[in-house]
């Protein structure tokens, strides 16, 4: 006799899938988060030092829901530190200190670094060729500090496809929370003391890396340039006020 889908009951019997109904509001609750999440990190919250901030009324018009799933997953964002809801006021997108942006960054360095070394195992060669295909339209006549905004896309989009040449979907969740803000980081550092064309440099030499499958070389390589953001935002605490 085949093993059957159906409701719960007191007499279950074993081998069968049991399954509990779930009420719709979650459903909503789950996709509104979701939303905002998406929404929230593509923010460049740093490119202003002023605070940015979100209205549970207009989130629920642009979204086409009520505001309680709304306001359910605005809690749900706040637990994780997004954002943080003010009497009166908003709901206030949070930025962090100088001391937590810089220990993101060397987080970043050490997941990036080990998505990097599993790029060599696991990325296609035609994976690896797209990292470089990035910066082709980069050279003397076309130099990155003189297109900062055009290279500041492209060094996201870099940052971005080397967690995903890992192959590692825990990797990518891990990363998930802390993009938002080493991403803004990375947008407004890139145009100070040249380091545009120090950061292509970097990455054309990752990419050498992955490309030859050296493990040892991909990870030292892609760890040692986010550190160099990390010393960078060390020193350089003024990109804060």
């Amino acid at each position: 006799m085949k093993s059957q889908l159906r409701w719960p009951a007191a007499d279950d019997a074993e081998g069968e899938l049991v399954l509990e109904r779930f009420a719709p509001e979650q459903t909503y609750k789950t996709k509104v988060y979701a939303a905002l999440k998406r929404g929230i990190v593509n923010m460049d919250i740093y490119s202003t030092s002023d605070p940015t901030w979100l209205d549970e009324r207009q989130l629920s018009e642009r979204l086409g829901v009520s505001r309680t799933p709304v306001r359910e997953a605005v809690a749900m964002l706040e637990q994780e530190g997004f954002v943080k809801s003010m009497p009166r006021r908003g709901i206030m997108v949070l930025k962090k200190t100088k001391r937590e942006v810089i220990e993101m960054v060397q987080a970043w360095a050490a997941l990036e670094s080990m998505a990097a070394r599993l790029a060599t195992e696991r990325a296609s060669d035609a994976a690896i060729a797209k990292l470089r295909k990035l910066f082709e339209g980069f050279d003397e006549g076309h130099k990155p500090e003189d297109f900062l905004s055009e290279y500041s896309a492209a060094n996201i989009q870099f940052h971005q496809a080397l967690i995903k040449l890992s192959g590692s979907a825990t990797l990518l969740d891990m990363t998930e929370n802390i993009f938002m803000h080493v991403r803004g980081i990375r947008q407004i550092t890139i145009g100070r003391d040249d380091r545009a064309s120090r950061s292509m440099e970097d990455h054309l030499a990752i990419i050498e890396a992955l490309e030859r499958r050296d493990q040892e070389a991909a990870e030292r390589r892609s760890r040692d340039h986010t550190l160099g953001l990390a010393t960078y935002v060390e020193e350089h605490g003024d990109i804060f006020d």
